[in-house]
């Protein structure tokens, strides 16, 4: 029986270790780390000149507004599509 309780204050001072350990943890990590929300799908496009998929905030475009041409950089661009 006396085994039986000096495990029990063991298990205890562990479970209320390793808890002080995590909170300690969350107060030190930045905001930054501890929230990483997921931005949300972007639509990806392709470069008419070599393909490569890209973000369409990231690609330069070519053409009007109803049918726009989609390249990854200025020099494709200037080279026109494939």
């Amino acid at each position: 029986m006396k085994y039986l309780l000096v495990l029990l204050v063991v298990v205890i001072a562990v479970g209320i270790w390793r808890s002080n350990r995590r909170r300690a943890e969350q107060v030190q990590r930045p905001a930054a780390q501890r929230e990483t929300r997921l931005q949300p799908p972007q639509d990806m496009v392709a470069c008419a000149r070599c393909g490569l998929h890209l973000p369409r905030s990231d690609a330069l475009a070519l053409g009007g507004p109803a049918q726009p041409t989609y390249y990854c950089c200025a020099e494709h661009r200037a080279q026109g599509p494939a």
